[in-house]
C-alpha cells in the first residue's frame, strides 16, 4: 500500500495529479530558496543555541518509525553536536505516556510524535507546547504551501505540531480479477454495467459480492472489522451519504436515516469479507491481503509498501483507487479521510523547547521528510509534494499508488480533531461491533452512539468543543462542505 497505470473509473489525469499545486509568485520568491536549504538553516540556529554546550534530545516515537526517523536524527546529531536519544514507544500508548510525563512532572523526553488525532487532548492537558511564536520566527514563507495535509498540526487556530506522516485512506484492488475477460463479461451480464474500480459504496460492495466466492477460498473483501478499525470505513460511509456528524452545535446526526443506512450497507458488505477480518491488526491485514485470493483491501501507504517489496505476491499485481463516495443531489461525493498519521510535538517537559522545535522543523523540512518517507522499512508516507517527484519515493510506492495517494491527501477530510476523540470512537466502535457481530441493530446501535457523544460532549465543555469543530468544518475541502447538511 506497478508498473503502469490503471485507474479505471477515476477520470483523472496524470496531469492534474503529477503538477504541484500553484504557489503564488510572492510566497514563491520569499521561500523557494529558503525551502530548499531549510534543513541547513534550521541546523545552524539550533548550533547556534546550543552555544557549545553538551546537550541531548531525548525523542519519543512510535514502534515502526525508528527507520524514519534514525536517519534524520543522525543527520541533525552531525550538523549541529546535538545528540538525539530515540525512545520507542507501542503505538497504542504513546499519548498516554507523553500526559503521565507532563503530570508526573517527569520531563523524560524533549520531543513526540502522537498520532494526530490525539493532539486536542494533549493540548488540553498541558502536555505539549504552542509553537506560534516559534514558526514566526523560524518557519520560513511557503513552507506549508507544499504540505498536502496540515489541519491536523492545529488546535483552535493555534500550532502545536508537525506532520511527518501522509495516512490517508485508499484502496487497494487484484487488478487481475478486474482485467480478467471471463470476469468482467459475467459481471456486466449480471449486473449491467463495466467492471472497473468502484466509484461508490453501492458500486464496491456489489463487486465485493460478486467475487466473494468462500466454497473456492476466494473473498470479496478485507476490510477491517476489528474493534480498533471499524469505526473508520462507518466514518467515511455516512459522510459520502453527505451529512456532518454533527450539527453545528454538536448535536450527532450519525443516528439519522442516512447514518442508519450507512451501517446497514457496512454491515451487509461484512458478509463478502475474508473470515480473519474481525481479528486481524493492521499488519496482519497486509498479509491476509498478499495471498491474492481477495479482491479488495483498504489501508495506506504502509500497506502498498508492505504490498510493493520485491518478494511480495502482490508487487504490480494491484489497481488504486480513492475510498468510494455517494451521490447527493445528483453529485458524486468523495471523502477521502486522513485517519491517522504522526506529528512532531514538543513536550512541555523540554527544558530547551526551542531547540526541540528546531529538530522538529527540520526532520519536517523538505531535504529531511524526503530522507524519512523514503526509508522502505518505515511506516511514514508522503506528505509533501516534494516527496512525490523523489525516483526512491516512486520506487517504494510505485507512480501508479501515488498518482490515487496523492489526489486524496489534497482532498482529505479530517478525523474527528475533539477533546475526547478517543472516547467519541470508543463508543461508535463498541456499538458498530455489537451490530456486525448481531446484538444490536443499526438504528440501536447509531442511538446508543449519540446518547453516548453527547455525554461526552457535557463532559469536555459544550462551548470550548463547538470552537474546535466549527474550526473544522471550515477547513473540510470546499466541494465536500458545500454537498453536507
Amino acid at each position: 500500500m506497478k508498473r503502469r497505470t490503471f485507474c479505471l473509473g477515476m477520470g483523472l489525469t496524470m496531469g492534474s495529479l503529477c503538477v504541484p499545486p500553484a504557489v503564488p509568485a510572492t510566497a514563491a520568491a520569499r521561500g523557494g530558496a529558503a525551502l530548499d536549504n531549510l534543513h541547513e538553516t534550521v541546523a545552524r540556529a539550533a548550533r547556534d543555541l546550543a552555544a557549545n554546550r553538551s546537550l541531548r534530545l531525548a525523542v519519543l516515537i512510535p514502534q515502526g518509525s525508528l527507520a524514519n526517523v534514525a536517519p534524520v536524527a543522525e543527520a541533525f546529531g552531525a550538523a549541529t553536536g546535538i545528540a538525539v536519544d530515540l525512545k520507542e514507544e507501542p503505538v497504542d500508548t504513546i499519548s498516554a505516556r507523553m500526559v503521565v510525563d507532563t503530570m508526573s512532572g517527569g520531563g523524560t523526553c524533549d520531543l513526540a510524535l502522537p498520532a494526530t488525532f490525539n493532539l486536542p487532548d494533549l493540548v488540553e492537558a498541558g502536555a505539549v507546547v504552542n509553537l506560534d511564536a516559534f514558526a514566526a520566527k523560524y518557519e520560513p514563507a511557503g513552507f506549508r504551501t507544499s504540505a498536502l495535509f496540515s489541519l491536523g498540526d492545529q488546535y483552535k487556530g493555534n500550532l502545536y505540531g508537525y506532520q511527518t506522516d501522509g495516512d490517508a485512506y485508499l484502496m487497494f484492488y487484484h487488478r487481475d480479477w478486474l482485467e480478467d475477460p471471463d470476469e468482467r463479461k459475467r459481471f456486466a451480464d449480471r449486473h449491467g454495467y463495466e467492471l472497473k474500480v468502484p466509484e461508490t459504496w453501492e458500486e464496491l460492495d456489489t463487486a465485493m459480492a460478486f467475487f466473494h466466492r468462500p466454497e473456492e477460498q476466494r473473498y470479496g473483501g478485507a476490510l477491517f472489522r476489528a474493534a480498533n478499525y471499524i469505526a473508520w470505513e462507518f466514518w467515511i460511509r455516512f459522510h459520502a451519504k453527505g451529512f456532518w456528524p454533527f450539527d453545528e452545535d454538536l448535536e450527532p446526526q450519525i443516528d439519522n436515516a442516512a447514518g442508519v443506512a450507512a451501517l446497514e450497507e457496512l454491515l451487509a458488505a461484512s458478509r463478502s469479507l475474508a473470515p480473519s477480518v474481525r481479528t486481524d491488526t493492521f499488519d496482519a491485514n497486509f498479509r491476509t491481503f498478499e495471498r491474492g485470493n481477495i479482491f479488495c483491501n483498504i489501508g495506506w501507504g504502509g500497506t502498498q509498501k508492505h504490498l510493493n517489496r520485491p518478494d511480495s505476491r502482490m508487487r504490480g499485481r494491484l489497481a488504486f483507487g480513492p475510498t468510494p463516495g455517494g451521490y447527493v443531489d445528483g453529485r458524486l461525493l468523495t471523502v477521502p479521510y486522513f485517519n491517522w498519521g504522526w506529528n512532531y510535538t514538543v513536550s512541555s517537559g523540554s527544558q530547551t523547547p526551542e531547540i526541540a522545535y528546531l529538530f522538529a522543523l527540520y526532520a519536517s523540512s523538505p531535504e529531511m521528510s524526503t530522507r524519512a518517507v523514503r526509508e522502505p522499512a518505515g511506516y511514514f508516507d508522503p506528505f509533501r509534494s516534494e516527496h512525490y517527484r523523489d525516483p526512491q519515493i516512486v520506487e517504494a510506492y510505485s507512480s501508479e499508488f501515488l498518482f490515487v495517494h496523492r489526489r486524496s491527501m489534497a482532498r482529505s477530510i479530517p478525523d474527528l480533531y475533539l477533546k475526547g476523540q478517543g472516547e467519541y470512537f470508543d463508543a461508535l466502535r463498541e456499538n458498530l461491533i455489537k451490530a456486525d457481530s448481531g446484538l444490536i441493530d443499526a438504528q440501536e446501535a447509531l442511538t446508543r452512539t449519540a446518547m453516548q457523544w453527547r455525554q461526552t460532549t457535557r463532559r469536555n465543555g459544550r462551548q470550548s468543543q463547538i470552537e474546535q469543530w466549527t474550526f473544522l468544518r471550515s477547513r473540510y475541502p470546499q466541494d465536500v462542505r458545500a454537498l453536507l447538511r
